[in-house]
């Protein structure tokens, strides 16, 4: 019997602004977390997957107490906090080569070995068409690098440009999966559903506007 296939929504959020000490969240990180599941209420979602530390899974609870009843909750690994490709240097702008492979060495070398492998768990986990016959909207309550990671492979570019895709504490990015058609992005890094004075947590301080 054939496989049926529906398309997937999947709804990306980087978690709220994390203490120094990254045990938790900020009061300005549960604020955010808060307002993102004020503005997700009433998305169909058939569940709501988090990395395993804390800033992500205080976030996604957050979140989640926001939602319509009888939403599933799911800690992931896949969905958690890693590196999810290291570079070789011929793969990179020699004007930028340095930069980039300097900022990828400072993690450990646990987190960049196991890495790759994580990424292609959430690959298969979270992408792509559904199965069965109709739209699936999930949530992944995530960290910089894998909604990089995402953004990247939705767009098709080189394995190598998840480095410099930032995304803001909070902010929210959705890719659509239809069978048949190329990845879509919807939004990206939308910060729409947060006061100004909560936007921009997270990001490089050089880049924000």
């Amino acid at each position: 019997m054939a496989t049926t296939s529906a398309t997937r929504f999947l709804y990306i959020a980087r978690h709220g602004e994390a203490c120094p000490d990254e045990t938790g969240l900020t009061e300005r990180g549960r604020r955010q977390a808060a307002l993102l599941g004020e503005r997700l209420r009433g998305i169909p979602f058939s569940a709501v997957h988090h990395g395993p530390l804390p800033r992500a899974a205080q976030t996604a609870g957050l979140v989640h107490e926001r939602l319509v009843e009888g939403v599933p909750l799911h800690a992931s690994e896949p969905a958690g906090d890693y590196v999810p490709y290291v570079p070789r240097r011929e793969e990179l702008p020699e004007e930028s080569a340095d930069r980039l492979l300097g900022f990828v060495e400072q993690f450990p070398e646990a987190e960049r070995s196991r890495g790759p492998e994580l990424a292609g768990s959430a690959m298969a986990r979270f992408t792509g068409p559904a199965d069965g016959h109709e739209p699936r909207y999930e949530l992944l309550v995530t960290h910089a690098f894998l909604a990089a990671w995402l953004v990247r492979d939705a767009l098709d570019a080189p394995a190598w440009r998840w480095l410099g895709l930032n995304h803001a504490n909070a902010a929210l990015t959705v890719i659509r999966y239809t069978p048949g058609r190329p990845a879509a992005l919807v939004m990206v890094n939308d910060m729409g559903h947060l006061p100004e004075d909560l936007r921009w947590t997270g990001f490089p301080p050089e880049l924000r506007p």
